[in-house]
């Protein structure tokens, strides 16, 4: 199936997973993180409490994924995941892999939880100033690499805007269809 790009709002996604573009600490935050945080309600804040003390002492690693429930959202699981921020990550092919990773890492435990179905913002090209026509490059390769491995996942970008939206397609020259 081909890659789905529409514009929306990620809490009201009726999916397995949806991806939160989080912060280190899970604990919420702006942007979308904050909005999922809001929307699935005090039990997705309670999970990540606990993964923090149980697993994650330090925060969770950019490029690295943990899920949680999705509380009051019609999704099942919130994949929580840390892009890069732009020129902090000592060159421009490091925050490239760094970015590769948070997408590949979310798609694997999607698949180890057994979901079909996951939906993702634009990680990293809001405050984290990754520059949004080559974030879209990146998802695009790496989400298509991912499914050509395992073809029974469905997979939907989602946009706050429709310029964001047209950016990405525009990034992406149609190829993630």
């Amino acid at each position: 199936m081909p890659i789905q790009i529409k514009t929306g709002d990620i809490t009201q996604e009726a999916v397995c997973a949806i991806v939160n573009a989080a912060n280190s600490s899970c604990m919420g935050g702006g942007g979308v993180d904050g909005a999922i945080h809001r929307a699935g309600g005090p039990e997705i804040l309670e999970e990540c409490q606990r993964i923090r003390q149980e697993q994650l002492p330090d925060g969770l690693p950019t490029g690295q994924a943990v899920a949680t429930t999705a509380g009051r959202m019609p999704s099942r699981y919130v994949i929580h995941t840390v892009g890069p921020i732009w020129g902090r990550c000592g060159s421009e092919e490091a925050c490239d892999r760094l970015l590769e990773n948070a997408y590949r890492n979310s798609l694997s435990l999607a698949r180890r939880l057994g979901c079909r179905s996951v939906t993702f913002p634009a990680i990293s090209t809001g405050i984290y100033g990754f520059p949004p026509d080559r974030a879209a490059r990146i998802a695009c390769r790496t989400v298509r690499a991912f499914l050509q491995q395992h073809p029974e996942m469905e997979v939907t970008f989602i946009f706050h805007s429709e310029e964001s939206r047209r950016i990405f397609e525009k990034a992406t020259e149609e190829k993630c269809h």
